[in-house]
């Protein structure tokens, strides 16, 4: 365990690159490309009020200050148990707590138990309005939201004492709307804020055809509890009553996941020793990739390149990127970042470039490390520490 909670030692300390994936056995699909971002938005998490802040992208992908907008609710950090205060900087224990879809986006207040949904001026990104009012996500301590465009629906997982999956539908006008009585429980056996990282929620995000929503759940391997998939089915454009829960081959603390492209596969982060590649076009989920990271602390977050068609996982607390081909689980370079962040959680990969929020240690203003993966190596072209900095800030959409 004492590897899994501080392992430096180990670290790489230098680059490794090996060849890229070979397009002529690559399975995937085409992926959606869409140059560059105009925006990156992230929420500060505070508890006195939670806000969106956007960050201004200019025509290189570098980032300046744009604008904070607040969501009516208020923000909140889980307590780490191995250190027995709040957790810095991961402060939900969660991938997604911001997503954004056209120009609608959602962001949790864990500190409120509320959902925002905010509509994004099309004339002028930097400018954000809540439509309706915060809703109740029917339980405690929401960590994580995803949007589906296809069902007009946004759901959210809550991670405290009452844990769960709500759905609601998304209007322009008036907001959010339940698409259920209550939420779907969890079984967590959690506190309010959480206590972790174990026995927490990871995340929630739909499936490739949008006709489930799938929530990673992390267990407690220390004490024998297993972590585990749910899969809620959607049904004309309405959750079902019941979700089914799967625990894939090789899993341990499942965290931050994504969507592979053209495919019904996802990247799933696993904190105790790095990721897998997990088929959701079965029967039940399968494990087909592996990928055990050296040194590594706490892989935590994923996303996939749609130039280099990679995958790339980062660490609370270890300060690199780890490329991985998704189908073989095989790592091809392992970054160390040029600057004095402590680690990375939520990316987003846009064209070339891979933007990784670092909120800091408790102490310190949060940054965006921006990095070209189009390189070999991979290069840090900007660290970015925003204006209005937050000690536990959150999340990572981009438009």
């Amino acid at each position: 365990m004492t590897q899994f909670l501080f392992l430096f030692g180990v670290l790489i300390s230098a680059i490794t690159v090996t060849a890229s994936p070979s397009t002529d056995t690559w399975p995937y699909g085409p992926f959606e490309y869409k140059g560059i971002a105009r925006v990156l938005y992230l929420m500060t998490n505070d508890p006195a009020g939670n806000s969106i802040i956007a960050l201004k992208v200019n025509h290189d992908g570098t980032l300046t200050d744009g604008s904070i907008t607040p969501t009516g609710g208020k923000g909140l950090s889980c307590i780490d148990q191995r250190v027995n205060r709040i957790s810095y900087p991961d402060g939900l224990f969660s991938q997604s707590a911001v997503d954004l879809k056209c120009n609608t986006l959602v962001a949790v207040n864990p500190g409120s138990n509320t959902l925002t949904m905010m509509a994004i001026d099309p004339r002028d990104p930097f400018k954000l309005t809540i439509v309706g009012s915060p809703v109740s996500t029917m339980g405690e301590f929401p960590v994580t939201a995803a949007i589906s465009e296809k069902n007009n629906m946004v759901c959210v997982a809550n991670s405290g004492a009452q844990a769960g999956i709500a759905c609601f539908r998304m209007d322009q006008r008036r907001g959010l709307t339940p698409l259920m009585q209550k939420q779907i429980r969890l079984p967590t056996n959690q506190t309010t804020p959480p206590v972790g990282p174990w026995n927490t929620v990871s995340q929630v995000l739909f499936n490739r055809d949008e006709s489930a929503l799938v929530t990673t759940v992390k267990g407690d391997p220390r004490h024998n509890i297993t972590g585990f998939l749910s899969v809620l089915p959607i049904h004309d454009r309405r959750p079902a009553a019941r979700d089914t829960r799967y625990v894939p081959d090789g899993i341990a603390l499942l965290f931050g996941t994504t969507l592979i492209p053209g495919t019904s596969d996802i990247l799933a982060t696993d904190a105790y020793f790095g990721a897998l590649t997990i088929s959701l076009d079965r029967a039940q989920p399968k494990t087909i990739a592996k990928t055990v990271v050296t040194g590594q602390a706490d892989t935590c977050w994923a996303v996939i390149s749609p130039v280099t068609r990679t995958g790339f996982v980062t660490d609370l607390l270890v300060n690199n990127i780890v490329e991985i081909e998704p189908l073989t689980g095989r790592i091809l370079q392992n970054t160390i970042l040029p600057n004095s962040n402590p680690g990375m959680t939520d990316p987003v990969a846009v064209g070339k470039l891979f933007y990784a929020l670092s909120p800091g240690l408790g102490n310190t203003s949060a940054s965006v490390a921006v990095v070209d993966v189009s390189k070999r190596p991979a290069q840090q072209i900007q660290n970015f520490a925003f204006n209005h900095g937050s000690r536990s800030a959150q999340g990572l959409a981009w438009l």
